[in-house]
């Protein structure tokens, strides 16, 4: 009867595993193990009230990530202020796995998409920690309009320079 139950609990064990390596390896049904964004970027318009710039250019970059806790992180987009429509690129933040960069569209002053440009990807794992991470930041941050969200679990280093990078883009929109 011991046997049993340790057989059926290492047989569960193995499954969450499987079932959790899959979900890191793919997000909405696409692979993402060594994904690459190229973003091409606009030049804003001026806004009602003050100027706003938009940053231009192109940048491509292959990414992923790696980290583990949870936490969050300051910042959010204000009402003070005028802010242009276009792309802004965050600022490239280093970390122990790598560069973390992102890139935001900006429309009617809210932000519209967010683009990772680089991940970290210093190994398999950091990878599917980024893949993993990416998307729920993205979701986060788009509901809020701020960078101010919770990190993800498990992926706290990436969460944090994602959020870093986010914030120095969102400050480039003068949101």
């Amino acid at each position: 009867m011991k046997i049993r139950g340790t057989v059926a609990a290492a047989l569960a064990s193995a499954g969450i595993l499987l079932v959790g390596w899959q979900t890191g390896t793919q997000v909405n049904g696409i692979s993402t193990v060594a994904s690459s964004t190229t973003a091409t970027g606009t030049t804003g318009a001026a806004g009602t009230g003050s100027a706003g710039t938009g940053s231009s250019g192109t940048a491509g970059s292959s990414g992923s990530s790696s980290s583990t806790g949870s936490s969050s992180s300051s910042g959010s987009i204000g009402s003070s202020g005028s802010s242009a429509a276009g792309t802004y690129k965050g600022n490239t933040v280093q970390t122990r796995f790598g560069p973390v960069q992102v890139q935001i569209t900006v429309a009617s002053g809210k932000i519209t998409d967010i683009t990772a440009l680089q991940l970290t990807n210093t190994d398999g794992k950091s990878i599917q920690i980024s893949n993993r991470a990416a998307p729920l930041l993205r979701s986060k941050v788009l509901a809020a309009q701020s960078a101010n969200v919770q990190t993800v679990s498990g992926a706290t280093i990436t969460s944090d320079a994602y959020l870093t990078s986010l914030q120095a883009a969102i400050d480039a929109a003068n949101l």
